[in-house]
């Protein structure tokens, strides 16, 4: 079974990024061998049920539900299906004059091999994609451009290297933190967070960053300061202090500071600005 599309390659363009194919297969005959230098996109490929393989340094690795790679432009390339178990893959190639130091710069580097933790939304982007150039082709270039950046952000923000993956466990511990962090504006105590998690305080660290690709401080302010600007405009009675008490900061001078170097204007400009308008 397979479904996909294909485009024109546009030379001149004034996007990040375009796709030039976009498919789903589950096909135990898929197989894929390409010498360096024969291929010049960008391609990522998620495997969502099935088993596969690639090979990469000379070792031939097994690729399961939730693995993805990624190959750069002119990369030698060589991956197949499972006979007896066929993966069910969804793909895109794209191409961009500034995608690799797009990529780079955010820790994406030609190494194949990545884990995708929270694959389905990924998943549902390449979806998307193929759903839109089936139905429309290439016309409307700023939409698909679009759709083609929302995969790649999600290959991004969700993408860990198979030698720093961890186990889903590990994920699920965080991600069922988060709503009552969220919530918590009470001083931060890293050391509970990390025992209701059941791991080190060092190693939670790792875990939320990897989770979240925020620190567990920064996730904590970012949330007092959505729930007290939240509280600015809608509890007018309040003053600054009592807001700042209430969003877990006892001093309302280190409140002004943080709301001031995060949204450049103190709190009471804030209100000021929005509540009267």
């Amino acid at each position: 079974m397979r479904r996909q599309s294909f485009l024109p390659t546009l030379n001149e363009h004034e996007y990040l990024l375009l796709p030039e194919s976009v498919g789903w297969y589950k096909d135990p005959e898929h197989e894929v061998m390409r010498k360096a230098g024969a291929l010049n996109n960008f391609s990522i490929h998620l495997i969502v049920d099935g088993k596969g393989y690639l090979e990469t340094d000379g070792q031939q690795r097994t690729l399961h539900r939730g693995d993805a790679f990624l190959y750069f432009p002119l990369q030698s390339q060589r991956y197949y299906s499972s006979n007896d178990d066929p993966w069910e893959v969804r793909w895109v190639h794209f191409y961009g004059k500034t995608l690799k130091e797009f990529l780079l710069e955010r820790g994406i580097g030609p190494k194949p091999l990545w884990k995708i933790p929270q694959w389905k939304p990924l998943e549902q982007a390449l979806a998307d994609l193929l759903e839109e150039l089936e139905q429309n082709g290439f016309w409307q270039l700023t939409r698909i451009s679009t759709l083609t950046y929302a995969i790649l952000a999600e290959f991004v923000t969700q993408a860990v290297p198979w030698s720093e993956a961890r186990s889903p466990e590990a994920d699920n511990r965080i991600s069922e933190l988060l709503p009552e962090m969220q919530r918590a504006c009470l001083p931060f105590d890293l050391q509970h967070w990390a025992d209701r998690a059941g791991v080190s305080s060092y190693y939670f660290c790792r875990l939320f960053k990897k989770a979240t690709h925020l620190t567990p401080m920064t996730f904590i302010t970012l949330c007092r300061l959505q729930n007290s600007k939240q509280w600015l405009l809608e509890q007018p009675q309040l003053t600054v202090k009592e807001i700042a008490e209430r969003a877990g900061y006892p001093s309302v001078s280190y409140y002004n500071k943080r709301f001031l170097e995060q949204e450049g204007m103190t709190p009471t400009e804030y209100r000021q600005l929005y509540l009267h308008r």
